[in-house]
């Protein structure tokens, strides 16, 4: 759909009203409007008519009328974040650059569209691997997201605000950035306030009952899956199910509600390490480490939603990874309905993530019997009640291996909101001086001429030697790709995955930073997000560097004796304490023999 054909979305929620300056230098710091009184109008009535069972719920009016009031001012930009006054600066500089703006209005008609910003927060480090980002390593950078509603898409400003200046701003189409408290707080209070959700409940529910407001959702052949619009799930807990009240902020309204079932469980409230937020923070988010050990050599830094980024692997000196991330995870239960979660890892504090960084990353051998034939950089993400239901754990592996191999193991510790769940971890890999990109066709390596993507089937070519693809440079350096079908790893079961190839655009948000959510978390094809980057026209290969995204697909499984990304509590020595059963994915990237 293009752009000029989409029309106003209604809605609502408390606004700033953005009063530009009229010279360069001055700047009107925004202040909070009081809200509107909801009282239908000459020119409000017939909407607010429309909306008469929404209205029922008091912050659902409040949210409707602040919206109708924010699409007659001046500049259409919905803020109901709380900032000082250095973001609160950063935003005005947002909204003055012209690119940044373009979506306030329908380009034909100049109809007011409805935007808000998310969030307005200092670049880390994690942010500045983009080339365009440099100026931002001696200066004070600050990154605006601003969420598209008319179009499901993300307009990204990285300002400047000593120099008073705009250095990037980037479009991400059919991109949701994360939730921020205050439209949590607004899915709950739909949530609790709906009468569907109290029927199916048996029960009024209260604001604390509801978990997991904050994390994207989807319910195929709903509106937040036909007309792609901003969706959440708190979800309830009541014995052993889980009541998903599935609430569309675009149109602040609940969609449907829906049970999953959580298997038996012990459901005992554990008494947990606390999180060191602040220490693992400064030391692994806000700056850049360094590891050296046999023969590898990388820097590592915990990102605010991708996981831990490997940057500058070498082994032996010669360099092999450009970056790796852990994107996305996508969760999604019920084949039927197609509903689900798209988690983020990363950051315990400043980050959007859904399940946030347990303590800091540390490094682990790996052995084949006595020998040590290798190390692994672990970091692991919980929600804070795990492993009761409805709360995920999982794991990041970096493997490297002393005869030049390496792994990126995304795993799933469980428990999670049902027993019928896939977990689909969206990894980027992006080899250093990597060009072409080849399969093995059961007899000979065929290149790929353009982006494209495949799935790994049961009767998908391997190569006598266990390999499915080869990446290389134009000199035939580089790796093999070896698919996980269950030999790499300890009760792995395999990953069924889908390889995507990409053409590495690094001024563009393709993950050279931090990205946000890129993919729904239900699909079932090869729409998992990283195709965004190739249709509709694939970019031909060769002579440009590429991006391999490998995303697994794992299905959870309760049965006694076959549990599969799984976890309970379970008591051992009179007290609770977690018992897990993982599930792992990733390829093994296996280095060419030179001749």
């Amino acid at each position: 759909m293009r752009r000029s054909e989409l029309r106003t979305i209604s809605g609502g929620l408390i606004v700033f009203f953005l009063v530009l300056a009229s010279c360069t230098r001055a700047i009107t710091v925004p202040t909070l409007t009081p809200a509107p009184t909801v009282v239908p109008t000459a020119d409000s009535g017939q909407r607010l008519a429309a909306r008469a069972p929404a209205l029922q719920i008091p912050a659902v009016a409040t949210r409707l009328a602040q919206i109708d009031a924010n699409l007659k001012v001046p500049l259409p930009i919905i803020s109901l974040l709380r900032l000082d006054d250095i973001q609160r600066l950063a935003l005005n500089i947002a909204v003055r650059d012209a690119k940044f703006t373009d979506s306030i209005r329908n380009k034909l008609t100049r109809e007011p569209l409805r935007n808000e910003v998310f969030s307005v927060s200092k670049l880390k480090d994690a942010d500045l691997a983009a080339p365009q980002l440099e100026p931002c390593r001696t200066v004070t950078c600050y990154r605006v997201e601003m969420y598209e509603y008319a179009f499901n898409a993300t307009t990204i400003a990285v300002v400047d605000v000593v120099q008073n200046r705009v250095i990037s701003v980037i479009v991400q189409p059919d991109t949701q950035p994360e939730i921020p408290p205050h439209l949590a707080d607004l899915a709950v209070q739909i949530a609790i306030n709906s009468p569907e959700v109290k029927e199916a409940l048996g029960f009024n529910p209260t604001e604390d009952k509801a978990g997991m407001a904050n994390v994207k959702t989807a319910l195929n052949g709903s509106r937040c899956e036909r007309s792609r619009h901003l969706c959440v799930a708190p979800t309830f807990i009541v014995g052993g199910r889980a009541l998903w009240a599935i609430v569309d902020l675009t149109d602040a309204a609940l969609v449907g509600v829906r049970w999953t079932d959580l298997g038996e469980s012990s459901n005992k409230r554990l008494t947990e390490k606390s999180l060191q937020d602040d220490v693992v923070t400064e030391q692994y988010c806000e700056h850049t480490n360094v590891v050296t050990r046999d023969g590898w050599t990388f820097n590592y830094i915990l990102t605010l939603s991708d996981g831990i980024r490997v940057s500058n692997a070498k082994y032996n000196g010669q360099p092999v990874i450009k970056s790796s991330t852990l994107v996305d995870w996508h969760v999604s239960y019920s084949t039927r309905e197609g509903f689900g979660y798209s988690d983020a890892v990363g950051c315990p504090t400043f980050s959007s993530a859904a399940v946030i960084a347990f303590n800091g990353p540390y490094i682990e051998d790996i052995k084949s019997g006595a020998e040590v034939i290798g190390f692994t950089l672990v970091q692991e993400y919980r929600s804070k009640g795990w492993p009761q239901p409805c709360n995920y754990s999982y794991q990041q592996r970096d493997e490297f291996y002393t005869d030049g191999r390496f792994r990126i193991v995304a795993t799933s510790l469980g428990r999670g909101c049902g027993n019928d769940g896939m977990y689909r971890p969206v990894t980027r890999i992006q080899l250093a001086d990597t060009t072409r990109f080849s399969e093995w066709s059961g007899t000979d390596w065929t290149s790929w001429t353009k982006e494209g993507w495949q799935l790994q089937k049961a009767d998908t070519a391997i190569s006598a030697d266990g390999l499915q693809y080869r990446v290389t440079n134009e000199a035939g350096r580089g790796y093999y790709i070896m698919p996980n079908s269950g030999q790499l790893g300890a009760n792995e079961r395999g990953d069924a995955a889908y390889v995507y190839v990409t053409v590495d655009h690094p001024d563009k948000e393709e993950g050279t930073t931090d990205l946000l959510t890129i993919g729904p978390c239900c699909n079932t094809d090869y729409h998992q997000g990283p195709e965004k980057f190739i249709e509709p026209a694939p970019e031909a290969l060769g002579g440009s560097p590429i991006i391999v995204w490998y995303v697994a697909q794992l299905k959870n499984d309760d049965r006694p004796g076959n549990q599969y990304c799984w976890a309970d509590a379970v008591p051992v020595a009179g007290v609770y304490v977690p018992k897990v059963w993982p599930c792992s994915s990733g390829a093994m990237f296996v280095p060419i023999p030179q001749q």
